[in-house]
């Protein structure tokens, strides 16, 4: 009895992740899932350099501002129970300092100029199309800092809406790195304080305008999608898959669509080096009964052979 449906995935014919790649990822949570996975096997990546970014407008902001340098001043940001926020950045960029707080933002905004510009694989996850406008600035922001709701109203993007967002995304990376592959993907997370319906309404339009891009043969050059989305829905469709808020996939699902993603983005050859990669990321967390003893100093001799070996190929792999 075959007790799973399965996606069928076919591997990625061209520019793979590899050992040499740079890959960008922005977006919503489940960026830094994948992201940690690119960490932990040494790939060259960075994430989200703007913090968490739930929805297109944010990464189409964040995305136009790197690509045409353009600076933040004091008048960008604000105070609100004693540090200072930008509505453009998340709350992990917040600083007691407004100063220290342009400064990370423009230093931020140089850095992701620098990052869509050498990527070799740019991966976007989306995670709602429910925005929040300020009203005082009629400006949607990427977050609220916990500023009172009452400041803001509502809204849920259009399809077609999103769409035109995610085109102005892919034209802004090209004008400067006409090569990246630009890999989509929806977020599994299930933002439910929007409501369950909310939250559905939500992904399906994200889907939709995804797929509105791609079924266009002249943007869909180097466009790819990923189905995490559906991967957690359709095949991981059990709650034993999810944490325990019942929200987010916890660890064996963001494996398993590791996994996945492997299989089809990561190339043969880097295949075999994970596994070198993951010896030796093992035989760090590893904890002696004894750290004096003979044999575990020959054991370290050879974990830091494998190491050197390692970054004698890759200069860049730092453990």
């Amino acid at each position: 009895m075959d007790l799973q449906t399965k996606i069928n995935f076919h591997e990625q014919s061209n520019n793979q992740i590899d050992y040499n790649s740079n890959v960008l990822l922005i977006g919503s949570c489940f960026s830094e899932n994948i992201g940690n996975k690119l960490e932990y096997f040494k790939f060259r990546n960075f994430q989200n350099p703007f913090g968490i970014l739930f929805h297109p407008f944010a990464i189409e902001c964040l995305i136009e501002n790197a690509v045409f340098n353009r600076n933040f001043s004091e008048k960008d940001v604000f105070i609100f129970n004693e540090i200072w926020h930008c509505f453009d950045a998340h709350s992990k960029l917040s600083s007691p300092s407004k100063k220290e707080l342009v400064d990370t933002l423009n230093n931020n905004i140089d850095l992701t100029h620098q990052l869509i510009n050498k990527s070799t694989q740019i991966i976007v996850t989306l995670g709602t199309a429910w925005v929040y406008r300020n009203i005082n600035t009629n400006q949607i922001v990427a977050n609220c800092h916990k500023v009172p709701q009452q400041q803001f109203i509502k809204e849920l993007l259009e399809v077609n809406t999103i769409h035109q967002s995610l085109t102005n995304i892919v034209e802004l990376i090209r004008s400067i790195n006409q090569y990246t592959s630009i890999i989509f993907t929806v977020s599994p997370v299930r933002h439910l304080k929007d409501g369950f319906i909310e939250n559905t309404q939500s992904k399906s339009h994200l889907i939709c305008a995804i797929h509105q891009l791609l079924s266009n043969s002249e943007e869909s050059r180097n466009l790819n999608y990923f189905p995490s989305y559906e991967i957690m829905m359709d095949e991981l469709r059990d709650y034993r898959f999810y944490a325990e808020d019942m929200i987010h996939p916890n660890r064996t699902a963001i494996n398993y669509i590791w996994e996945k993603f492997q299989s089809v983005w990561i190339s043969k050859d880097a295949s075999i080096m994970m596994d070198r990669v993951d010896a030796i990321q093992k035989g760090l967390q590893h904890k002696p009964f004894n750290p004096q003893s003979q044999s575990h100093q020959v054991f370290l001799q050879k974990l830091e052979a494998l190491k050197e070996q390692l970054q004698s190929q890759f200069p860049h792999i730092v453990f």
